[in-house]
């Protein structure tokens, strides 16, 4: 078996951590099981291009369990936990081709790796493996029954391929599940970007003038929960309807360009690239820290960063220390990649839970419907997000009313008025 591991060593290290994370996810149990009882997936191929983390290993045990051969890569350099990736290999004999810190070349290396399985499925997170099969490797997507998309960024680079009529095979766009993104995006990266900093820096959050960049779910999670650790709240937009928004829920909203001056903590989450740059570095208070919540290392112009002349040194460890100005400098986290997975362990296993419970569901979905399905963008459908929503209650004893034979004729018909 071909795998690439840092140290296969760490594995039991890694077991521990993946069962640890098991705990605390009950709805993947419960779809492995079926899986398992159903063999949903036999004999499928799947290619997988995630962050490795125990979570992570949790669904790759949970598409074992219905039978497919599970090949995995990283979706980003600095998030692999190598311990995890050796347990997945050593354990559970599934192929991986992931190292903390690797380069730009070991990291397509990888993902060539994982397509040289021939999946039949593809598991994506930001959308390098799908670009991939649309460019280089185009010649296996006659054999790619679909893939499936986890996050914000990568759908929105899927959304333009199949706007430009070039997707070449049907996708779910698993982040635009309310099942994901009300959970995952709003509450996971909230809480694991705070952690993410106060690892890295153990800097006190209350009493600072906290900038977020960007409101939608993520950025709305983040901001929620520095306020609640008593952070003076700065939120900057491009969208009017979301500043509106962010305004009513009561934080303060200005252009990057004021926030600049004021700010002591930045935090992008905007999917876009050089939202902070060179204009907005050399403006910034003495100390000032930076870090990035969205998916690829753009949003901080870190290129520009690195072409200032002053010093450069690393001032803790995964925090490094940029002068910008005589007796100025700004700290970066983790090289201006995912904060919460650069500089901490990423999103609590109970999130991930419903996040890759509805990968797993995505995966069921596209087996199913794979001769009907054409070459677009799908919604995970609504009845399997709610079956995961429910399975989410049942696992910590919450019930829930149902609709009365009366109240669904209510609802479903017009003719009942006042």
């Amino acid at each position: 078996m071909k795998y690439d591991v840092k140290n296969i060593k760490l594995a039991e290290k890694g077991l521990k951590r993946i069962k640890w994370a098991a705990k605390e996810m009950p709805v993947l149990r419960f779809i492995a099981k079926q899986f398992k009882q159903n063999k949903t997936l036999k004999k499928i191929i799947i290619g997988a291009c995630l962050h490795i983390t125990a979570e992570t290993a949790n669904l790759m045990l949970t598409l074992k369990e219905g039978g497919a051969k599970v090949f995995l890569c990283a979706s980003n350099p600095l998030s692999t936990q190598d311990d995890v990736a050796a347990a997945l290999v050593h354990y559970f004999k599934i192929p991986v081709f992931a190292k903390r810190g690797e380069n730009r070349k070991t990291f397509f290396t990888h993902l060539n790796l994982v397509l040289d399985s021939r999946p039949q499925i593809v598991i994506d997170d930001g959308a390098d493996l799908i670009g991939l099969l649309h460019t280089v490797r185009a010649n296996q997507n006659k054999t790619i029954w679909g893939g499936c998309e986890e996050t914000t960024t990568g759908v929105n680079r899927l959304k333009s391929l199949n706007k430009s009529g070039k997707l070449q095979f049907p996708i779910v766009a698993v982040n635009d599940s309310q099942i994901k993104y009300l959970f995952d995006n709003r509450y996971g990266t909230g809480q694991s970007t705070i952690d993410g900093i106060i690892r890295a820096t153990n800097i006190l959050i209350a009493g600072k003038k906290f900038v977020v960049a960007g409101y939608g779910w993520v950025g709305r999670g983040i901001a929620a929960r520095a306020r609640g650790m008593g952070a003076e709240v700065i939120i900057t937009e491009i969208n009017p309807i979301r500043a509106l928004e962010a305004r009513m829920d009561g934080f303060a909203v200005m252009t990057m360009e004021v926030a600049t001056l004021i700010g002591d903590i930045f935090v992008t989450a905007t999917g876009n690239r050089n939202v902070i740059d060179n204009r907005h570095f050399v403006k910034m208070k003495n100390g000032a820290i930076l870090a990035n919540a969205g998916h690829f290392n753009v949003e901080i112009d870190v290129k520009n960063l690195e072409t200032l002349k002053g010093k450069k040194e690393e001032a803790r460890t995964g925090v490094k220390s940029y002068q910008v100005a005589k007796d100025k400098q700004v700290y970066l986290i983790g090289e201006g990649r995912l904060v919460n997975l650069a500089a901490a362990e990423g999103h609590p296993s109970a999130v991930m839970d419903l996040s890759f419970a509805g990968q797993a569901k995505s995966v069921e979905f596209i087996v199913k419907n794979k001769r009907k399905l054409k070459k677009q963008i799908y919604n995970l459908p609504f009845e399997v997000e709610s079956e995961i929503a429910q399975i989410k209650l049942d696992s910590v004893g919450i019930k829930i009313d149902k609709l009365t034979a009366q109240q669904k004729e209510y609802m479903s018909g017009w003719e009942t008025g006042t």
